[in-house]
């Protein structure tokens, strides 16, 4: 999730063109629409800063829900404070990555977290 459509462009790319399957979402709100609806992913990379819910409050409020209780969430911001870091670790996030990120380091994330 991500409010720059920009990035989002960007980040459907890279996951298009690794073969990837993926949903997007607006705002953080939307994310958890979707997730209300019936999705239940395999991850979750959300931006820190965004209308309505930021990224740590999406990871929060996702953690309490069945369906991804136990879902790796990474976060993927310009920022690289550490207390931000330690507040989206202490809602759940699985990592966090800064932008811009490199689209080998991206999936190799991706691949990372979500291996069996």
């Amino acid at each position: 999730m991500d409010d720059s459509t920009t990035m989002l462009s960007s980040l459907s790319s890279i996951l298009a063109k690794a073969g990837l399957a993926f949903s997007t979402a607006a705002n953080g709100l939307d994310a958890i629409d979707i997730v209300n609806r019936g999705l239940s992913p395999s991850l979750i990379i959300t931006d820190y800063h965004m209308p309505g819910i930021h990224g740590v409050e999406l990871i929060s409020r996702l953690r309490r829900l069945p369906q991804t209780r136990f879902t790796p969430m990474l976060v993927l911001t310009t920022d690289s404070q550490q207390d931000k870091r330690a507040a989206a670790k202490a809602a759940g996030a699985t990592g966090w990555l800064v932008k811009p990120v490199d689209p080998a380091a991206l999936l190799q994330v991706v691949r990372q977290v979500t291996a069996a």
